[in-house]
Order: structure tokens, then sequence, then C-alpha cells
């Protein structure tokens, strides 16, 4: 199958799944509100797409690819939300070169609403972050970062996003940079501990902010078995948040999974891999009264 007839085949799925809970005629008289998420994680740095050298990855990835589906997409999707989880940084020699300015520049091209906090995106030093995050037209949310003696100015918390009648909060959690980035690239940056920020963001986004839906991207990683703070412990320790989108253990999750909250709520948990093999999809969907309807679609392969 190619990838236009994919693409088709995918959003006409998408929108009968997601009439299985809102009637037909509630489509036709505009009374549902979709929105389209699409997320990236642990990109690396992989502007071209792997060589044809006989790994299992030959042929796959590439940010040219990526931003032709993404336009596809969007040709054919009214309220289209594009997230990335971290690691935009560091893993071939366009970093080591450029240290993240052609990154940036191709996100911006593909009009990223939002990024959080990688460790490697530390990699080039916190003053080299701080440039990055300069040029970039997105902003880079972290909640349980301390950003104040650094040279880091406009990280922000949370970003509030509105479709239609919908209000979308997003914020980012970040892992533990001591111990897993040396001391002297992330400088005074100061790392607080991520369940009880995160459920203090997510309240104010859901409470204060009026928000529909509270997506968090974390950098936390899917899950450990070791006890350290996982995606999976982030989802069930905390309320509030409907969907996590996770990076740094290059997990590629066949379909998105769902774990129970604390308020006994559903929570969606998603990543996908790394190096931009794949891109992620979830549909929203809204009635009138705002009841919300998740549709875990497959990820979607670019190569």
């Amino acid at each position: 199958m190619n990838r236009k007839s994919f693409i088709q085949k995918t959003l006409s799925a998408s929108l009968l799944l997601g009439a299985s809970q809102f009637p037909f005629e509630a489509f036709a008289a505009g009374a549902v509100t979709k929105i389209t998420l699409l997320h990236t994680n642990d990109q690396h740095s992989r502007i071209d797409p792997f060589p044809m050298d006989g790994s299992k990855n030959q042929g796959l990835g590439g940010m040219e690819r990526r931003a032709a589906l993404i336009e596809q997409i969007r040709a054919v999707e009214k309220n289209v939300l594009l997230l990335d989880s971290g690691d935009i940084f560091q893993g071939t020699p366009y970093f080591n070169k450029f240290m993240g300015t052609v990154e940036i520049a191709l996100m911006n091209k593909m009009k990223y609403d939002a990024t959080t906090f990688g460790n490697h995106d530390f990699d080039g030093g916190i003053e080299n972050l701080a440039l990055r995050m300069n040029e970039a037209e997105f902003p880079f949310l972290n909640a349980n970062y301390n950003f104040s003696n650094t040279p880091i100015r406009n990280s922000k918390p949370y970003k509030v996003m509105k479709f239609d009648s919908i209000k979308v909060g997003i914020f980012g959690i970040g892992i533990e940079l001591s111990g897993l980035v040396p001391d002297k690239l992330f400088g005074e940056t100061k790392y607080n501990e991520p369940i009880a920020v995160a459920n203090k963001t997510a309240e104010i986004l859901k409470h204060d902010e009026h928000c529909d839906i509270v997506i968090c991207l974390s950098h936390l990683g899917y899950k450990y078995t070791e006890k350290k703070v996982s995606d999976i412990v982030l989802g069930s320790e905390t309320k509030n948040i409907d969907i996590i989108l996770g990076g740094h253990t290059h997990t590629f999750f066949l379909k998105p999974e769902t774990l129970v909250n604390k308020a006994n709520e559903q929570v969606i948990v998603n990543q996908v891999g790394w190096a931009g093999i794949m891109l992620g999809r979830i549909d929203l969907f809204f009635d009138y009264r705002k009841r919300k309807q998740i549709n875990k679609n497959i990820p979607l392969k670019i190569g």
C-alpha cells in the first residue's frame, strides 16, 4: 500500500471509530470537534533517512518525509496538534557540526506546537541550548526544572491551545539530569520531584485554566525494573492527566497503552521509538457537551 492510500484509509478508519460514541448526525451538524494529535520523541538529529546498509532501520525516517506526511494529514484534518517529547539533539554529524540549528529550523518548518527537554538536549551545553531555544518558533515546556540561575529565560511550564471551543493543556516533565548528563553541561539547573509537580500542574490546567484535555510531554522513560520514576509511575500516581507522550527509553509501541490513575480514570501512554522512524497519531473527539473519546491509532511508519 502506498503512503497516500495508507493515510486515506487511516483517516477514514479513525473517523468511523470516533463515530462509535457520537452519532453521524452530530458530525454532519458540526457538533463534534476532532483534534488530530501527532507526536515524535528522541529524534536524535536524524535529518536524513537511515542509509541503505543492510541494517534493520535502512531507508526509514528522514525529516523531509516526515514533513510531507504531516502536510498530507493537515490537508485533510482541520485541527492538528504537533508535539515532541525531547532529545531533539545528538546522534549524527549534523549536531556535531551545527549544534542543533538544523534540527530547530526543520521543526520550525514543520510547525511544531511544543516540545520538552530531553537529557541529550543539554549535550552542547546550557548556553548552546539557550541559543537554540531562541531560534525556535515553538516553546520548550518543562514544569520540574528550575532554570533561575542559568542562561535559559524562555522555558514555560505549560501551554494552553484552543481548537474551536476545546481547550488543550500541554506541560512538560523532565528526567533527573545529575548522573545522566555531566554537571557542567546543565549548569545550575535544579531538578524537582516530578510526581508532585505533575499533579500540581495538571490540576492548574484542568481546574484553573479549564482545559478539556491535559497532555504531558514526558522524558522520564516508559518503565524500569528498578525503583525509578517512569511514565507508568507518573500515570498511575497522578490525577487530571489524560495523555502522556513519552521519550528517553526509545520504546516502540504498537499502539498507545491505557493506565488507570489515582482518580480511577484512564490515562493514555504512548511513545514512538526514536530517530523519527515513526510518527505517533492519536485522534481526539469531543461532542457538544465536551465529552471526549480518544482513538489509539497505530503509529505511522516513515519510509
